[in-house]
């Protein structure tokens, strides 16, 4: 992969930063994202974190040679270390697991100032941003759900919550939504009802174990069986 033939899992990221927008792309690898989205907007600037030396390295290549190094800084550190309170109006977190994303940004909470939107796209987990982001003032404003060569991909973008927002999860629904996505239950696209297939068997299978077990632990159990009727709903509609 180079600048030219980004995947569509990070185009579809780069499609929810605004024009002009000053960003962060943390984990940023090779910095093809920012080199992707600086290209195409004159008007964007950005700052690529990466904590590992290979990578950054390749980074700062791959910035120089898309001649962008007046547009694009690359940086090493861990997680958000690497910016500066209110240096940048969106952060990119893409291809790690939520939690993991949850534990860089409340690590880097600090750092948070000014930042008006998050696009994350966590590979395992989405529930943990999703939650994260309900109890830290940011509103999930979009979702989408792709698969690309063999993977399916969810993209979540939320944006700082203003006074007087109406939630975007309804009562009663709140749990089966964090979980599987308020906007991508309402869609139930088929590549949604793909990836659920795979998780209600994986569940199943989960659960039978469990129940082999002596003494099965009742509450997994029952949160389980609870997972898997709402997966069996949402694939019915």
């Amino acid at each position: 992969m180079n600048v030219n033939q980004l995947s569509n899992r990070l185009r579809t990221v780069a499609a929810q930063l605004p024009e002009g927008a000053n960003f962060a792309d943390i984990g940023s690898d090779h910095a093809y994202l920012p080199c992707y989205v600086c290209l195409r907007d004159v008007d964007a600037n950005a700052i690529a974190g990466e904590i590992n030396q290979g990578p950054y390295e390749s980074a700062i290549e791959e910035v120089e040679r898309q001649a962008l190094t007046d547009r694009i800084d690359v940086r090493k550190g861990n997680g958000l270390e690497v910016l500066r309170p209110g240096e940048v109006g969106q952060i990119v977190l893409a291809g790690m697991g939520g939690p993991l994303m949850t534990e860089i940004l409340r690590e880097g909470q600090n750092k948070l100032t000014g930042v008006q939107r998050i696009i994350v796209q966590p590979n395992i987990e989405a529930r943990a941003v999703r939650r994260w982001f309900l109890h830290h003032d940011y509103t999930l404003v979009h979702e989408e759900i792709i698969e690309e060569s063999g993977h399916i991909y969810e993209v979540l973008t939320a944006d700082k919550r203003e006074a007087g927002t109406a939630s975007e999860y309804q009562i009663g629904r709140r749990d089966v939504q964090l979980m599987m996505g308020p906007y991508l239950l309402e869609e139930c696209t088929e590549v949604f009802k793909k990836k659920w297939r795979k998780e209600l068997m994986k569940k199943q299978f989960v659960l039978e174990q469990m129940k082999l077990a002596k003494q099965p632990d009742s509450l997994k159990v029952n949160q389980l069986n609870t997972e898997i009727n709402w997966i069996k709903e949402a694939l019915d509609q």
